[in-house]
């Protein structure tokens, strides 16, 4: 499995980049328990870093030109076969920043649907928290992302204390559980199962039929086949032949007709 991490950090050192390197770890730790054993047969996860920073000029070219540069083009491709996001942004005026929203901008509008995504952010006041709700979870949605119910958001003051660290591994299992059932699902779906063959019903042919009313005196077979014998009186001509009944075609349409 691959877990991709977007980070729209822009300073080095980040603290947007440990948050998502914390969320990672997390990930990979829970995802073999929470994965069935066909989904590790490949390997452990592989984790990939998509650092936006590094890649803010050809963004800017793809949103005037449409034509994403071969750096950008790796990160587009890197995220569409993700089998899981880790997405972190820093907040700006009080939502994700300018560059987070321009790289999603520029991906493909069917590369997330149903694809797990872990939203989390960063920022200096915990007045900001709620920007999980009303920015990154409704822009995610809009993708046709799965977003985990949980998402973390780190202020400045929660680094070293207590709560942090178990948001980080209740959204880390989350994803690993979502995670794991996908891969679980397509490793089942690769598998061939027997077809089952339909029953089928045993339909016996006209000349069947033809020569048992020719047997039985109920008619005469010619070349343009079934020939029903001469009705005996007013109302009668139908011919039984085994399961089928054959009914003379002026009876038919008399009984179209309005009384």
């Amino acid at each position: 499995m691959k877990l991709v991490v977007v980070s729209a950090g822009l300073s080095v050192p980040s603290s947007t980049r440990l948050l998502g390197d914390r969320l990672a770890a997390a990930v990979v730790g829970r995802v073999p328990a929470a994965a069935p054993a066909e989904a590790l047969a490949e390997g452990p996860v592989a984790v990939e870093v998509v650092e936006l920073r590094d890649l803010a000029v050809e963004i800017a070219h793809n949103l005037t030109t449409g034509f994403p540069g071969p750096a950008l083009r790796a990160a587009l491709d890197a995220v569409a076969s993700a089998d899981g996001l880790v997405v972190v942004t820093p907040v700006f005026s009080a939502s994700y920043s300018g560059l987070f929203k321009s790289f999603f901008d520029v991906l493909d509008r069917d590369a997330l649907g149903g694809k797990p995504v872990l939203i989390a952010a960063t920022g200096g006041s915990a007045r900001h928290s709620l920007v999980l709700e009303h920015a990154l979870r409704p822009l995610f949605a809009y993708l046709r992302a799965v977003v985990v119910p949980t998402g973390v958001y780190a202020a400045s003051e929660d680094w070293g204390a207590e709560g942090l660290a178990e948001r980080i591994e209740r959204a880390a299992g989350e994803l690993a559980g979502l995670m794991s059932g996908l891969a679980g699902r397509r490793t089942v779906s690769t598998v061939p199962s027997a077809t089952p063959v339909p029953p089928t019903l045993s339909v016996p042919s006209v000349a069947s039929v033809a020569s048992e009313v020719a047997s039985s005196g109920g008619g005469r077979e010619s070349a343009a086949g079934l020939v029903p014998a001469a009705a005996p009186s007013a109302g009668v001509g139908r011919v039984r032949a085994g399961a089928f009944e054959v009914v003379p075609f002026e009876q038919q349409l008399a009984a179209l007709r309005p009384e």
